[in-house]
């Protein structure tokens, strides 16, 4: 019996090694609470502190104590296997791990102070030379933050090193830690308290252990859990009716098997009463501003309006002012406005040269005479976009690439930039695309970037200087003047490019294509470098229709989202032109509504970063994760609790995913009989 595992010798080890191992962990939960406090003053001091300080530091810590139990089971196992042969080598291996887990911790806390939004998997969705772009561009470590990281980096060695040994830990506590760690695998206990739900999305977000959201969101990206996607959601999601609004609209499917979204094509022609047609094609150009979001845009805005031109644009045009993105990044604007395509895997660009064949505006206009183009000022090989645009046999890809001498672009970061400001991209299309009476009708898409981070931007002064007069304007007191100014740059390169529109369309004006142009402004997606109020903030944004052959003009409060754009293009073309279209499509988007009142007859995803898919809106409803919210006509929503609601719309959204999930596993867009009468690349 003497060398069994339960001889007082072996017992008095264990415990030695539990008290020794509880040490080192309160120490360790210790920085964890400290590391929170420091995020949130480095928020406050950068940004702005959150209502309710008290809330946000005990969420913060209550979810700095639960990822800190969650993996204390395994951890105490290594350290008292290792501590029973190697006393002093644990002790070096966990300062070194824990140390490295602070550092992981800082860095994500940098992450986020910077973006606002907590970094998860979607780090893995993007290629190397993508991250190294964006980290470039956002001006890398300055020299304050790496002297502030440093000192923080030699205060938790230190506090390993020295406070280690001065602490007393009680057996049976030390013995009771490694217990609650197991009990948590077992108790719901994230499930017990929930979500936080503090005043807005920001705080909401700030609140979070970043560490932990950045390695359980990494676990699922490699080792995805089995989602239980219901395959027979269709068979009863039933009619669906909320509040006012009448029945969603829905699709008949004509082989969902191989063609999962392929339908008959029954999108009805809504323009058409606003327009006096002329007797040629319309050009269309269509504007699609970085980080344009209603937040800040036009009249009721509730960040104040910073947008003055567009303002005054929208109230001569077709204006929808609850319009949603289908993404909350970049990567999901070009297949979602022009083709209304379904995401795969990760976003429909990511499929790179795997991307199935598709019918999309380009390629039909195309097929109908028009000449196409893209513009953009930084690289088109960004997030892919430029196998979506041979895919669909653009004429002209102008990016940084093409620009000749004499243009400038925005300045340059760590020896990285952007590309073109928006005001140069402006001036290189009109240099451009020269107006003729003979040539063909086109179709340009127009891709700013300046109002991406770091939001530096040529000549900042001026336009700083126009914010505080823009503040002045909307009547801040000095309080929120404060608050305001911790955004300063984000809203001077809101301004600025604004004002570059406004000289767009002074020039355009004297163009003798003018007359006969329909022109589409809407953002890729809000901005998320200004704290966000709630979930669907991010996909906010508005969208304007304008040209001299409107008859008359209208606001509407309707929801629609850019899935809805190319299908009711499409349909006014065809009725006032009789351009060629099929007569089946796999649009996902059922048109624009044009209600003025608020109301939702659509039913739609949106899929925020490359790797999370979480949000569905159905009628006034919002379904994000596992949350359901409540939508009025200002894009508010609060938190509900309706099962039946919530049933509806993880139903709806399951069956969106089944299709989905067909496209990513190889399955067919549209049939290729249609891709070969309709595709311009067999011609």
């Amino acid at each position: 019996m003497k060398n069994s595992i339960i001889n007082p010798d072996n017992l008095k080890k264990i415990h030695t090694a539990s008290q020794a191992f509880a040490k080192v962990m309160l120490i360790w939960l210790g920085i964890l609470f400290l590391l929170s406090l420091l995020e949130l003053i480095l928020n406050g001091i950068t940004r702005q502190f959150p209502q309710h300080l008290f809330a946000v530091i005990g969420w913060s810590w209550l979810l700095d104590i639960i990822f800190w139990l969650k993996w204390l089971w395994l951890q105490y196992l290594i350290f008292v296997l290792i501590f029973y042969f190697a006393q002093k080598t644990i002790y070096t291996i966990t300062y070194v791990l824990l140390t490295l887990l602070a550092v992981a911790q800082l860095i994500l806390i940098g992450y986020f102070n910077t973006s606002l939004v907590p970094l998860g998997g979607d780090l893995y969705g993007y290629s190397i030379a993508d991250i190294k772009q964006t980290i470039g561009a956002s001006g890398g470590l300055s020299i304050a933050m790496t002297i502030a990281f440093l000192v923080v980096l030699i205060g938790i060695i230190a506090a390993f090193k020295f406070l280690t040994p001065k602490i007393n830990v009680a057996r049976k506590l030390a013995l009771v830690l490694p217990i609650l760690s197991i009990l948590l695998l077992f108790i719901p206990v994230s499930n017990w308290i929930g979500l936080p739900n503090l005043e807005s999305d920001f705080s909401n977000n700030l609140v979070l252990n970043k560490s932990d959201y950045f390695f359980t969101a990494s676990y699922n990206h490699f080792f995805p859990p089995n989602e239980e996607v219901d395959i027979y959601a269709d068979n009863y999601i039933g009619d669906y009716e909320g509040g006012n609004t009448t029945q969603v609209a829905s699709f008949n499917y004509i082989n969902e098997n191989e063609y999962p979204f392929l339908h008959t094509e029954q999108t009805p022609d809504v323009l058409t009463p606003f327009f006096k047609p002329n007797t040629k094609p319309p050009h269309i150009v269509i504007l699609l501003v970085e980080g344009l979001g209603r937040a800040f845009t036009n009249e009721g805005a509730y960040l104040g309006n910073f947008t003055p031109f567009i303002d005054s644009l929208s109230g001569k045009s077709l204006y929808w002012k609850n319009f949603l993105s289908e993404g909350g990044r970049t990567f999901a604007v070009l297949p979602s406005l022009m083709g209304s395509l379904p995401f795969a895997k990760n976003g429909f660009l990511e499929m790179g040269s795997q991307m199935p064949n598709h019918l999309s505006l380009y390629s039909l206009l195309k097929h109908n005479g028009y000449r196409t183009s893209f513009y953009y000022g930084g690289d088109s090989k960004f997030d892919n976009m430029n196998a979506f645009l041979k895919k669909n046999a653009v004429d002209e890809i102008n990016d940084e690439f093409t620009f000749p001498n004499g243009y400038q672009k925005l300045p340059a970061h760590n020896g990285f930039t952007w590309g073109y400001t928006d005001d140069q991209l402006f001036n290189y299309y009109l240099n451009t695309r020269k107006p003729t009476i003979e040539k063909a009708p086109e179709l340009n898409v127009i891709l700013t970037v300046a109002t991406h981070n770091p939001f530096f931007i040529n000549n900042q002064e001026k336009y700083l200087k126009l914010f505080e007069q823009r503040m002045d304007y909307l009547k801040f007191d000095e309080s929120k003047k404060s608050n305001y100014r911790n955004y300063k740059l984000q809203y001077s390169s809101i301004m600025y490019t604004d004002e570059a529109l406004r000289n767009f369309f002074a020039k355009y004006q004297k163009r003798s294509d003018y007359q006969n142009t329909i022109f589409l402004i809407t953002g890729d997606h809000r901005m998320p470098e200004i704290p966000m109020s709630n979930k669907i903030d991010r996909y906010h944004v508005p969208l304007i229709i304008y040209s001299p052959m409107l008859k008359r003009t209208a606001q509407m409060e309707s929801i629609s989202t850019h899935f809805d754009i190319t299908p009711s293009l499409l349909a006014f073309l065809k009725k006032n032109y009789a351009i060629k279209t099929p007569s089946v499509t796999s649009w996902i988007g059922q048109g624009l509504d044009t209600a003025r009142s608020f109301r939702n007859v659509h039913n739609y995803p949106m899929i925020q970063t490359k790797t999370d898919m979480l949000d569905f809106v159905m009628g006034e409803y919002h379904l994000n994760g596992n949350s359901l919210f409540k939508l009025n006509n200002a894009m508010e929503e609060v938190s509900i609790e309706d099962e039946t609601t919530y049933n509806q719309l993880k139903n709806a959204f399951d069956n969106f995913k089944k299709r989905n999930n067909k496209i990513a596993n190889g399955a067919k867009i549209v049939p290729d009989s249609l891709i070969k009468k309709y595709s311009p690349l067999l011609k």
